[in-house]
């Protein structure tokens, strides 16, 4: 295979990844809201902990938007072999996002017919099931999905579909494996853990604050035991192997502990991420004062995410493994788009940097001044 080809996969992977772990440390976004009635025992609290979410809720929403639109163009056979085959997963986490952006926008609005507590409850539903179910729809890279790839169905007039999934379910029956269930919690957990450093580094009330600190403890505790039981056990389960010489998938044992240990730079980074995120809660924990723990666990969810899903792809592995057929396994290599394709999205993601760069700048400019009781009554656009 070309050498520019193989280049061109691995970088999209890498920018997929790399989606996919910003979207991660964003659903913090969904921890908040999942805080809300916890936190927020009178109408002013409830407003501070949805003004410090609210602002950022574009952010995670265009975030899992441009995720799905990158993997459509770079690995089309996963777009349609996954969002066309296990489309009520996909349809519940799009439905949960959905009811997000009506609430953040119609709740405060006068005169709505369903009152602000109805769009909070919204809210709610999707602090809860969303991050969940993207932790449920992540962790079917490593335990498989029940469907078969057939290529020569294409040509089938009666019925062109390359991808068959096999149960009726489609996608809802990733519920049922415990341990898709147990990264959906840790992303679940996650997400509340960075919500709390996040609300610490923004709101600006001594009440809430103490409330922050009380809750941290068990949500990192309880994301701890999930994630560790996730991570320990893919060390030693066996992975879905890619033979370069002619492309059959196997079972190798203890593949993805194999992939760590032979890709030094993303067991690096893992390490890395995993030191930050206990670093950035450890450190707000002990430290009442410390308000920026937010920015260290982020940044190693990052890189913690990022490793994750580079061990899911890389060193030839099937990143989207089939339980129905194993050879309907798709990899980095069998289900990408062509060089051309690949190529011009490369230039296109070069302007990345700069839509980062503007996303830090807007970040700045809304988070410039903590959260108050005086911000609410002074901002038009308050929630």
């Amino acid at each position: 295979m070309d050498s520019t080809y193989l280049f061109l996969q691995h970088y999209w992977w890498f920018l997929i990844s790399l989606l996919a772990a910003l979207l991660v440390f964003l659903l913090f976004v969904q921890g908040g809201q999942s805080l809300l009635f916890c936190l927020g025992k009178s109408d002013l609290q409830k407003r501070m902990l949805l003004n410090s979410t609210g602002r950022k809720w574009e952010f995670t929403f265009t975030t899992l938007v441009t995720f799905g639109g990158a993997f459509f163009a770079s690995f089309p056979l996963f777009y349609s072999t996954s969002f066309g085959g296990a489309y009520w997963l996909w349809m519940l986490i799009l439905f949960c996002f959905i009811i997000q952006a009506v609430s953040y926008e119609f709740q405060a609005r006068k005169g709505n017919l369903l009152g602000r507590k109805t769009y909070q409850v919204f809210l709610l539903i999707n602090g809860i099931i969303g991050p969940i179910l993207l932790g449920v729809a992540i962790a079917t890279f490593f335990n498989g999905a029940d469907f078969i790839v057939n290529k020569n169905q294409i040509t089938d007039v009666s019925m062109p579909v390359i991808s068959i999934w096999n149960n009726p379910l489609h996608g809802l029956e990733a519920l049922g494996n415990v341990w898709n269930l147990a990264l959906g919690l840790a992303v679940f957990f996650l997400a509340r853990v960075l919500a709390l450093l996040y609300f610490i580094n923004n709101i600006d009330d001594e009440v809430l604050d103490k409330k922050f600190h009380k809750v941290l403890i068990p949500n990192t505790l309880l994301f701890l035991v999930f994630f560790l039981a996730f991570v320990i056990r893919l060390m030693f389960i066996e992975g879905f192997a890619l033979n370069p010489e002619n492309g059959e998938i196997y079972m190798q044992p203890y593949k993805y502990f194999h992939n760590l240990v032979e890709m030094p730079v993303v067991l690096a980074v893992f390490l890395l991420g995993v030191v930050l995120v206990l670093f950035g809660i450890g450190k707000t924990i002990l430290s009442y004062r410390f308000g920026k723990g937010i920015w260290f666990a982020g940044t190693g969810t990052v890189l913690t995410v990022l490793a994750l899903l580079l061990l899911a792809g890389y060193n030839n592995t099937a990143y989207y493994p089939s339980v129905a057929d194993l050879q309907s396994s798709l990899t980095i290599y069998n289900s990408s788009s062509s060089p051309f394709t690949l190529k011009v999205m490369s230039y296109v993601s070069l302007l990345v940097p700069v839509v980062l760069a503007y996303i830090f700048y807007a970040w700045r400019s809304i988070d410039k001044k903590k959260i108050d009781e005086t911000d609410l009554e002074e901002n038009s656009h308050a929630y």
